[in-house]
């Protein structure tokens, strides 16, 4: 298998640049630099190796059959072209990583789609200022203060409520700690 020679980078620089992150900056333009140093180094030697002259050896010379053994050497080596192994493994990983970024997408749209509902909520209430306590415990029954259906101790935190448990309490309690 022949493999094509490459005659330039096919990274597009300007955009991977975009993306680096500024403290980063520095380690990027070194690593341009080497990439660029051995690009032109594998670009100054010759696509294929130089032809030889092999009658000008065979009358050079005078032992019989060397020189032919050496040819027929030569045209037999064959140095293989690296086998890709790995194309397919990152081929896997992007897209892994497409239905990553896919399914966060859709997560964040319904998480915006809840903001907004919870916005739009927020901006038909009453402004706090004109809020009596009783308009705040429609608005907001998980939070509000019902001295009748749930008393409370002030200063109204869960940590003063009569029954409550730290979260180190509960652990050790998970625990069988006492």
């Amino acid at each position: 298998m022949a493999a094509r020679r490459i005659t330039q980078s096919s990274i597009n620089w300007s955009a991977l640049a975009e993306r680096v992150p500024a403290s980063q900056k520095s380690s990027f333009g070194a690593f341009k630099t080497r990439s660029d140093i051995y690009v032109r180094a594998v670009l100054a030697n010759p696509e294929s190796p130089p032809k030889i002259d092999w009658a000008y050896y065979k009358r050079l010379i005078p032992v019989a059959g060397l020189v032919d053994s050496f040819q027929k050497q030569y045209d037999g080596l064959s140095v293989p072209y690296p086998k890709d192994s790995v194309s397919k493994l990152v081929d896997a990983e992007i897209e892994e990583s497409q239905c990553e970024i896919s399914n966060y997408k859709k997560a964040s749209e319904q998480r915006i789609q809840n903001y907004q509902k919870e916005i739009a909520h927020l901006k038909a209430l009453l402004p706090y200022d004109q809020m009596t306590m009783e308009d705040y415990r429609d608005a907001f029954p998980d939070t509000a203060l019902d001295p009748i259906n749930k008393p409370t101790f002030w200063p109204h935190t869960p940590e003063e409520q009569v029954g409550y448990k730290s979260k180190e309490q509960l652990e050790a309690e998970a625990h069988g700690h006492h």
